[in-house]
């Protein structure tokens, strides 16, 4: 049915069903309030980031499903690569999963060859975990489907983004994971002023 002329954007927007995804008026003061634009824009940055996410690991779904692994084989991956020699411990702390989970995945990995498990130099009960030649090929693929997503948005959003980017990243992370991009990455963030 057509819409009758000198209808406003928001009448039709409400016979559509689309009222609700703008921000609610603060009846209290008759003005849009504070809060509810607060809300909209953190609703904003929750969908941008679940489909910027999305639409990230996709790019390495597609070679892990070829191989029957799924993302949480893909974490694994990047992390024991990220950190040779890693004990199930510390990987356990970093993926925050549960023993039976990480033991199921590092089951497929370790049986399928994409992993290496020796034990611990000082302690003989610790696994150190590594990748093999496969799982670092395997591991390289996916990062640089990864990359292919990454490297043009950063080209078009531009070094002033992308440090924004890293400095709202940083800032959602609790600080176990602030502690452990410092010291993987370096100081980086110490050349700005640090999240509050």
């Amino acid at each position: 049915m057509p819409e009758p002329k000198g209808d406003t954007i928001d009448s039709a927007r409400s016979r559509r069903g689309l009222s609700m995804l703008e921000p609610k008026r603060d009846t209290r003061s008759g003005v849009a309030g504070l809060t509810a634009s607060r809300e909209a824009d953190m609703r904003l940055a929750q969908d941008l980031m679940f489909f910027a996410y999305r639409d990230f690991t996709n790019a390495a779904d597609v070679i892990l499903e070829e191989l029957g692994f799924g993302r949480a084989h893909h974490r694994a991956l990047h992390f024991i690569g990220r950190n040779p020699g890693i004990t199930v411990s510390d990987l356990l702390l970093i993926l925050r999963i549960t023993k039976q989970s990480l033991a199921r995945v590092l089951g497929a990995l370790v049986e399928r060859g994409y992993v290496a498990q020796s034990p611990g130099r000082e302690d003989r009960r610790q696994r150190l975990l590594t990748l093999t030649p496969a799982g670092e090929a395997l591991e390289r693929r996916c990062f640089e489907s990864q990359r292919e997503r990454l490297a043009p948005a950063y080209r078009e959003a531009g070094p002033a983004a992308v440090e924004g980017f890293r400095r709202l990243m940083q800032a959602v992370m609790d600080d176990s994971a602030r502690a452990y991009i410092e010291a993987t990455h370096g100081p980086w963030r110490s050349k700005n002023k640090s999240p509050t």
